[in-house]
């Protein structure tokens, strides 16, 4: 079999780096989460749940990209967009193309879940589109975590859990202590100390709601994420060469660990495994597409 042509490989590693390909593993680990806590289900729903999913992800990474163009042409000449390597236009083809196949996909499950798609969707746009221009865009970012959470709860066989609900929440406040020290890599401000303490914002709801046998896996898990946490941010706080990129890689793939941490490990023995090949897998994903 020849290998693909260097014109091909490039466009196709483009089109990776738009999507933000790496982080595709922390969307399936959100989507498995939120589909165990709404009481699993046949198999093939949980598949058309992570493409559909996967497919929303993708288009909104696009679209940001597309909003982004004229920041990114002045302080990110790396980019896709103002390299060269694609343009504008085909780059808000394929995000509106992507955004639309992953709502379609989602509708099958019905109205509930098609409802919460749509608030799904309105919170990626939203994103995408006022990110760059308000101080509190981690806030929107994090309901897009949020309403992913919720949507995977409503397409298993029980439907949006209370469970669901407050993992939901606690997902979204590490989503948004991460995104602040993001935002502070893009904006090139100083990143500030008080969003990390949010981080562990899923630590401390594993303890108030795990009893038992959980309670046990919870306290371990947690205190797995909060190793996580504490290397990575000190490439920002703690290291004579802050590397605030890496510190964001790092919590980016940590979010597998606080959708763990929401099932307490599952009830099957095969489920604490996948979350690990999904963590595993995030991280090569990162070597080879950049993460942000």
């Amino acid at each position: 079999m020849e290998p693909l042509p260097a014109t091909t490989r490039n466009h196709l590693r483009t089109l990776l780096v738009l999507g933000r390909a790496s982080n595709l593993p922390t969307v399936w680990s959100n989507c498995l989460a939120g589909w165990i806590l709404g009481g699993e289900g046949p198999l093939s729903g949980l598949l058309l749940l992570m493409l559909g999913a996967t497919c929303l992800y993708v288009g909104g990474m696009y679209l940001n990209d597309a909003f982004d163009a004229e920041f990114d042409r002045q302080h990110r000449k790396e980019r896709p967009i103002p390299s060269g390597a694609i343009t504008v236009g085909e780059v808000w083809g394929f995000g509106m193309g992507w955004l639309v196949l992953g709502t379609v996909l989602l509708a099958f499950f019905g109205p509930l879940t098609f409802f919460l798609t749509i608030l799904l969707l309105a919170a990626i746009i939203a994103y995408d589109i006022v990110h760059k221009a308000i101080a509190f865009s981690p806030f929107i970012m994090a309901l897009c975590r949020f309403f992913l959470f919720v949507v995977a709860s409503s397409a298993g066989d029980e439907g949006v859990t209370g469970l669901a609900i407050w993992c939901s929440f606690a997902l979204a406040l590490y989503i948004v202590g991460l995104s602040y020290v993001a935002k502070s890599e893009s904006t090139r401000g100083a990143a500030r100390y008080w969003p990390c303490w949010l981080l562990a914002g899923p630590v401390l709801l594993a303890y108030l709601v795990n009893q038992g046998t959980y309670k046990q896996r919870s306290a371990l898990l947690s205190a797995i994420l909060l190793v996580w946490v504490l290397r990575n941010l000190r490439f920002t706080f703690w290291s004579a060469e802050k590397n605030i990129g890496r510190t964001v890689s790092g919590l980016l793939a940590g979010i597998v660990f606080v959708d763990l941490l929401a099932v307490a490990g599952g009830r099957s023995a095969v489920i604490a495994p996948i979350f690990v090949v999904l963590f595993i897998s995030a991280l090569i994903f990162q070597r080879f597409i950049p993460a942000t």
